[in-house]
């Protein structure tokens, strides 16, 4: 991932200093089970410990010569352990180092995910807490539904961004495997006992068929969830968008002092977070595609997986981990208008009533059909003349309404009170059910 879209504590996990040091202690690990069960002599394993050491840059020249990433890896420790060094690597193939490795840098990763979704559920939590009884109008079809709050609008992305969150456990947990079983997986040359004491070592478990790499199902899964997160984060940060266009303004992202929207034209103020993180979803959502096709290699093992796995691997997550956090701090800072909100409600004379008027009349012994029709007929005249007439006063004028409802009959009937009495009740069963 570019730097432009990646926050260094992610960085660092996905670097080849750290996927080397974990593939120093996973050979270390290896190395005191195997003194310990008399397989080495005495003195390998903290010869390894004390003098282990790597130099990525002399990795890399090695592997010029070797073509062999683990080889060249192997080679470089050993420049710096010494006669000790030839007893590491004991009956292991290179993918027991490098899934194992892998398994650890995506548990990592995930657990920094999950401090992500922490910090935006804490602040999803927050405004919606703030804004609980701030009427706005609920759309569908992009067309005025009824009026809601934007508490609970707000609380739906909460619900939705604390599923993330047990999706991701539950992909942490599958992907944390740990494969030591040696060439084609049948623990020929290295003692099972090897790979239970690295993986318990590791907070892994052992992967019970790795057929000398272990299984891209879980691979998979794991990128699958972390493109479900994605789609979550852009669907709210379209909202976002949507909701600042102009002629809804509804909200706004925060400009700060000396911000420039436009090059050209000095007044713009543009949703760019939010837009950003649309497009990062959009990468997040690819990178599924060759981790599926990872499932499918060529009996016990090939490496057409690897080459895909070095892109898509550091990028969805160093992606993920910088949206995350991004939408955070919009959310955070979002500026929201609630006068806008309310005179947006009314922009339609009072059409959002128009349920309230339908089933006000069934009560009155009117059959829904009847109903439909007459409410229908009101509101259609509205819509034709917005601006100039309103749906009450569409109704009053109505003789089948005159019969049934007086003028206050409708103040009351047109109450903003009904779309916010239950809002503490949906924000509490969402936190709640999250807790």
């Amino acid at each position: 991932m570019i730097p432009r879209y990646t926050r260094p504590e992610m960085a660092n996990l996905w670097s080849q200093d750290n996927k080397f040091r974990i593939m120093l202690e996973i050979e270390t690990l290896a190395a005191e089970k195997m003194e310990e069960m008399g397989q080495i002599p005495k003195g390998t394993a903290i010869a390894l410990r004390e003098r282990g050491a790597f130099n990525v840059e002399r990795i890399a020249e090695i592997e010029k010569e070797t073509r062999h990433d683990v080889i060249a890896f192997l080679t470089n420790v050993t420049e710096y352990v010494g006669d000790e060094a030839k007893f590491m690597h004991q009956g292991m193939t290179s993918s027991d180092v490098l899934d194992t490795a892998l398994a650890v840098q995506m548990n990592q990763s995930a657990d920094l995910l999950m401090k992500d979704l922490d910090e935006l559920l804490a602040a999803l939590k927050r405004r919606a807490e703030e804004h609980k009884a701030t009427i706005c109008i609920g759309r569908s079809h992009g067309i005025h539904a009824e009026p809601t709050t934007f508490g609970i609008k707000l609380a739906g992305h909460y619900a939705a961004f604390a599923r993330a969150k047990e999706r991701l456990k539950a992909a942490q947990e599958d992907v944390s495997t740990c494969a030591i079983s040696g060439a084609v997986g049948t623990f020929a040359t290295v003692d099972p006992s090897v790979e239970e004491y690295v993986a318990k070592k590791l907070g892994l478990r052992p992967e019970p068929s790795s057929t000398q790499i272990i299984p891209r199902d879980r691979h998979a899964m794991f990128f699958a969830t972390l493109a479900v997160i994605a789609a979550s984060v852009e669907n709210l940060a379209t909202e976002i968008r949507h909701l600042q266009r102009s002629e809804v303004r509804e909200v706004e992202e925060f400009f700060s002092a000396g911000q420039k929207g436009s090059s050209a034209m000095p007044h713009k103020r543009n949703p760019v977070l939010t837009e950003n993180l649309t497009g990062l979803a959009r990468i997040i959502r690819g990178n599924v595609t060759p981790a599926l096709e990872n499932v499918t290699l060529w009996h016990e093992r090939d490496i057409s997986h690897s080459s895909a796995e070095r892109i898509f691997a550091p990028d969805s997550c160093m992606a993920l981990d910088f949206a995350l956090m991004r939408l955070a701090g919009v959310i955070d800072k979002l500026q929201i208008y609630p006068k806008t909100m309310q005179a947006n409600v009314e922009r339609l004379g009072g059409l959002v009533f128009s349920q309230k008027v339908l089933l006000a009349l069934t009560q009155k012994g009117i059959s829904r059909e009847n109903a439909y029709v007459i409410v229908q007929r009101n509101a259609m005249a509205v819509w034709d003349n917005l601006g100039s007439l309103t749906f009450k006063d569409s109704l009053l004028s109505d003789p089948e309404i005159q019969a049934h409802f007086t003028a206050a009959d409708l103040d009351t009937i047109f109450d903003y009170g009904d779309y916010t009495r239950h809002a503490d009740y949906i924000l509490n069963r969402v936190f709640q059910q999250a807790a």
